[in-house]
């Protein structure tokens, strides 16, 4: 069965990690091309989903990176806007256990200008499913043209939404007054537990699911790093271990997670609508494939996902 195309829609940022320079009064940066959407929609493509990234690409030295990265590891830009502003520079710091804290240089960039006549030119007939997050759901002026995207899409569609709440850039309140109408637009909600504390403070994980459900959407994954990931369908819930591997860095695990469900699920024909032929069974099937994707990821540096080839020959591994 040929795969149907993932659409994604997001930012592209140039993530830069300090490392040792010449003196001691220097730093050195290292930058790698990531975005939690574009790292999404390459590991999409990576696995094998035809992926298309819907961005606004700056014409700078990090906007012709990003490009060359993302037509390199296969995704179709033929809906990429070719954008006058600048791209949106993130610096990360690594601790002890490869955790990233950022220090971000977004205004005015390219990524949160979307106008609404540049998405009315996108056609979705041939995606079964949107996802988006991140900052381009809540940095205006683009956010409330990328939602009206959303419900526009959304009858032809199956709707996947990432918080990946950025509180050094927007803050967390900004999330919460939007949350429950993305619930109505999607049918999927991933989020990390730091997301989770972030949007409901010491709200259970199983509490936070049934609220998300109220308001709307069918399925809630949340994952819980070490601890793997926690799915709800409809209020039934399953959990599943984390992927034991050895951790260079977590950039863009979350990404590659969630790229690996939608992936697992697309596979299994299941994208394209409501998910009313979801299973729980199912479900827990995606998820385990999004912790295999999520740990290879974590064994690099920096947000580079595994292609197929490399996945089949983890799982070889794991079975032997």
């Amino acid at each position: 069965m040929s795969l149907r195309q993932i659409a994604v829609l997001g930012e592209c940022v140039a993530d830069a990690f300090a490392e040792p320079a010449g003196t001691s009064n220097e730093l050195a940066l290292r930058v790698l091309p990531g975005g939690g959407p574009a790292n999404t929609a390459v590991s999409l493509a990576r696995l094998g989903t035809p992926a298309r990234f819907l961005a606004r690409l700056s014409g700078d030295v990090f906007g012709r990176l990003f490009r060359a990265r993302l037509e390199a590891s296969g995704v179709d830009l033929s809906d990429a806007v070719r954008a006058a502003e600048p791209s949106t520079l993130a610096v990360a710091e690594l601790d002890a256990q490869g955790q990233a804290a950022f220090s971000f240089h977004a205004q005015n960039t390219a990524d949160w200008q979307w106008t609404a006549e540049e998405l009315a030119r996108v056609d979705l007939s041939g995606a079964a499913c949107v996802h988006t997050g991140s900052l381009a759901l809540v940095r205006q002026p683009g956010a409330t043209a990328v939602e009206d995207f959303l419900a526009a899409a959304a009858p032809h569609a199956t709707i996947s939404i990432d918080p990946n709440v950025r509180p050094l850039l927007v803050r967390p309140d900004v999330y919460r007054a939007r949350l429950a109408h993305w619930c109505t637009l999607a049918d999927i909600l991933r989020l990390s537990e730091d997301d989770l504390e972030l949007l409901l403070p010491g709200t259970p994980p199983e509490q936070a699911c049934d609220i998300w459900h109220a308001a709307g959407v069918r399925l809630v994954v949340i994952t819980l790093g070490a601890d793997g990931a926690l799915a709800s369908l409809d209020g039934e819930r399953v959990q599943v271990p984390a992927v034991a591997t050895s951790v260079a860095d977590t950039v863009g695990a979350g990404d590659s997670f969630t790229a690996g469900l939608l992936h697992h699920l697309g596979t299994r024909g299941l994208l394209g609508g409501r998910l009313t032929e979801l299973r729980l069974d199912d479900v827990a099937e995606a998820c385990r494939f999004g912790t295999r994707v999520a740990a290879l990821t974590c064994s690099v540096v920096g947000p580079n996902p595994p292609w197929q080839s490399r996945l089949a020959q983890f799982a070889a591994a794991d079975r032997d």
